[in-house]
């Protein structure tokens, strides 16, 4: 009697065909926002612009090249959370801010200015333990806690807004390179989608051109990072250097590859970072497709000066880079201080009455 054939199976002849769903290279925002910043363009803050109420500090940035103006704005919250927001200033129109997800108006704690600097803006909490660094040139924020600082948002230069505009089906070169913030020429517009993005069978029309946005948050000392569920990957989060970001995206994948980045059944822009002695954690209020790349910089120790027969040394903190990336909307960011996991477990919670009954 011959033997049975015994028939070989593979995982992989099951797993879905990546192909139909989009990666970076395939994300036009993405493409815009990585040949924009390779050009180093940088924003300034405008302090003279400053306006402080019970709720919130104000100000506008302005980007060099265009020239024109956004809103920022910054806010306690009762609990050591700090809120950051970056709209237009004078939109063409209203853009989309997240509603449903926070359980009520957040309780504002008023923040103090603080002497600083020519050139900066300090603002604290009441207690004055917490502290928001505000750099005018180039712009950037330090969350500064006990002397230390924790977080830095802009450090690298890659705050990213693009405007709305009105649609002109026929424009004049001169006008393209005073208005557009990348070459529109009629090849290089497809290629990075401003007014119109295919995708297999599928066309995305945008009747106001991009409204993408980008923002970097160095996170000092922390090289244990974690969450933006949901994907098939470790729990901690890995470098994505060499790869892939994150994707933030709702997709229903049967079959999908482990230790993969692609996003899967659900999308929660909310991400920990840990350390001995802090936990910090940043919510991203947006619904938009979104990219996540991270960098971390571990800690080295280099030689300074050589001090007789002892090289003088420096120790440089590990630090990680996350730079979020969203395809519409505003920046609407929530930066959660701990310091312990279960204060940032209850500051989330707290807005999002996660847990909270």
């Amino acid at each position: 009697m011959e033997a049975a054939v015994k028939e070989e199976i593979s995982v992989e002849d099951e797993a879905v065909d990546k192909n139909i769903f989009r990666d970076c290279n395939n994300i036009a925002f993405y493409r815009r926002q990585k040949q924009w910043l390779s050009k180093k363009s940088t924003y300034q803050a405008l302090l003279d612009s400053v306006t402080t109420d019970e709720d919130s500090t104000r100000f506008q940035i302005i980007n060099e090249a265009s020239k024109v103006p956004l809103l920022a704005e910054i806010c306690g919250i009762e609990g050591n959370i700090f809120r950051l927001k970056i709209n237009e200033e004078t939109p063409l129109k209203p853009r989309f801010e997240v509603p449903d997800v926070l359980t009520s108006k957040p309780s504002t704690v008023r923040l103090i200015s603080c002497s600083g600097d020519t050139g900066s803006l300090i603002l604290a909490d009441g207690k004055g333990d917490l502290k928001c660094h505000v750099t005018a040139n180039p712009f950037k924020v330090d969350l500064v806690s006990e002397e230390e600082v924790v977080i830095s948002i802009n450090s690298l230069g890659q705050l990213y807004f693009e405007h709305l505009q009105i649609l002109h089906k026929q424009r004049a070169a001169k006008e393209n390179e005073e208005e557009a913030s990348v070459d529109t020429s009629q090849e290089n517009q497809e290629d990075l989608g401003l007014w119109e993005e295919k995708f297999g069978k599928f066309v995305d029309i945008k009747a106001n051109g991009p409204s993408s946005i980008g923002l970097d948050f160095s996170l000092h000392g922390f090289e244990h990072l974690y969450g933006i569920p949901q994907h098939a990957e470790s729990h901690q989060l890995k470098n994505t250097g060499d790869g892939d970001a994150y994707r933030l995206y709702n997709l229903d994948v049967y079959g999908y590859q482990i230790y993969d980045k692609m996003g899967i059944y659900g999308s929660v822009p909310y991400l920990l970072a840990h350390k001995l002695g802090r936990t910090i954690g940043i919510f991203w209020l947006n619904a938009s497709e979104t990219l996540v790349e991270i960098n971390t910089e571990p800690a080295v120790e280099y030689t300074l000066t050589q001090m007789g027969p002892v090289a003088a040394k420096q120790k440089v903190r590990s630090r990680t880079h996350v730079h979020w990336m969203s395809e519409s909307g505003i920046i609407d960011v929530f930066l959660l201080t701990g310091p312990t996991p279960s204060d940032v477990f209850k500051q989330y919670s707290h807005l999002t009455d996660i847990g909270e009954k």
